[in-house]
C-alpha cells in the first residue's frame, strides 16, 4: 500500500469519529463553540484533511474526550496490522 493510501485511511477515520462523536450537533454549532472552522470541520469529516494536533485537543475538548482517546478511536479503525513506516 502507498504512503498516500495509508494517510488517506488515517484521514477518513478520523472523519469518521468525528462524525460518530459529534452525534446531532451540527458543524456550525461545534465551529462557533470551540473557535473552529466549519470549512476545516466539514474537510475533516470528509476525510480530506488531517488535523493538526491543536485542532485534535479542540475536537476532543468539544466532544467530550481526552485527546488519547480521539486517537485511540481513530486508531482501532484502522485495518489490523495498520503501520505508516513500512
Amino acid at each position: 500500500m502507498q504512503q498516500e493510501d495509508k494517510k488517506k485511511l488515517i484521514k477518513e477515520a478520523a472523519g469518521k469519529i468525528l462524525k460518530r462523536l459529534r452525534k446531532n450537533k451540527s458543524l456550525y454549532l461545534l465551529a462557533m463553540e470551540y473557535d473552529i472552522s466549519t470549512s476545516l470541520l466539514n474537510s475533516i469529516e470528509r476525510g480530506l484533511k488531517d488535523p493538526q494536533l491543536t485542532t485534535i485537543f479542540k475536537l476532543s475538548e468539544a466532544l467530550g474526550v481526552k485527546a488519547g482517546e480521539f486517537v485511540k478511536m481513530v486508531e482501532e479503525e484502522l485495518p489490523e496490522g495498520f503501520t505508516l513506516i513500512g
